[in-house]
């Protein structure tokens, strides 16, 4: 259970909000966008890459009744647990389609709120990405997503730890790169609220799982040592625009 080890993933969510356990266990977000933005009866809302589906069931019982949820994954995989867990909730307003964030199987304007739990970092055309969301975003829509973010720029030889981009941190942007890549897409009012900054304590929790990928010449030590400080859960939230 990732949910009780991995200092990116633990401790997101309240027990208050009940989530299903299968999606809980499931997921590997760094944050609760469900907790950014306050959802009301009848909007609807998308979810990028959205695993096995704690985000869109947590939504949509907010959301209901009157507004739909859509679980957006490119695996088939996941889309088969968040189904499963879809109905062991009891939850009938939750919708599951196959695609990319890159290339979103949905309407201009067909959502009022797009969420996302540690997903466009991981995307090899962000541009692209965030252009899609505003794209599908109704007029006065809402951005709203959790995200890892790099407080300063990430060294070259970090890239290719593959470790460290299934732990979303090789693919991420820099504060500013994420407020100028909202900008240029479309969008407006965008902010990022760091909510967590991981340290060396941190990444030494991830010590066993990191060891074996990193770069010949580099130790663990030493990995702790450069990459503390370097990349931290944030929110990121912006606007569509009334036209």
């Amino acid at each position: 259970d990732t949910t009780a080890v991995d200092p990116i993933t633990r401790d997101l969510y309240d027990a208050v909000e009940s989530p299903p356990q299968a999606a809980l266990s499931a997921s590997l977000g760094c944050g609760n966008p469900t907790a950014l933005i306050e959802l009301v009866p009848g909007q609807d809302v998308l979810d990028l890459g959205s695993g096995g589906g704690l985000d869109v069931l947590l939504s949509a019982r907010r959301v209901a009744p009157g507004g739909t949820v859509y679980g957006l994954d490119m695996t088939d995989e996941m889309l088969t647990l968040a189904e499963r867990n879809r109905a062991e909730a009891g939850i009938d307003n939750a919708r599951f389609i196959k695609g990319t964030i890159e290339d979103i199987p949905l309407p201009d304007a067909a959502v009022d709120v797009v969420i996302s739990n540690c997903v466009i970092n991981l995307s090899t055309d962000k541009d692209q990405a965030l252009t899609e969301a505003h794209r599908v975003l109704r007029p006065g829509g809402r951005f709203a997503v959790s995200d890892i973010v790099l407080l300063r720029p990430l060294e070259p030889q970090w890239a290719t730890v593959v470790e460290l981009w299934t732990g979303c941190i090789s693919g991420a942007l820099t504060v500013d790169e994420y407020r100028s890549k909202l900008t240029a897409s479309g969008f407006d009012n965008p902010t990022v609220e760091i909510t967590r900054s991981y340290t060396d304590q941190d990444l030494a929790e991830l010590a066993d799982d990191l060891a074996d990928s990193l770069p010949d010449g580099i130790g663990i030590t030493d990995a702790i040592t450069s990459l503390s400080g370097t990349f931290a859960s944030a929110f990121i939230r912006a606007d569509k625009t009334e036209t």
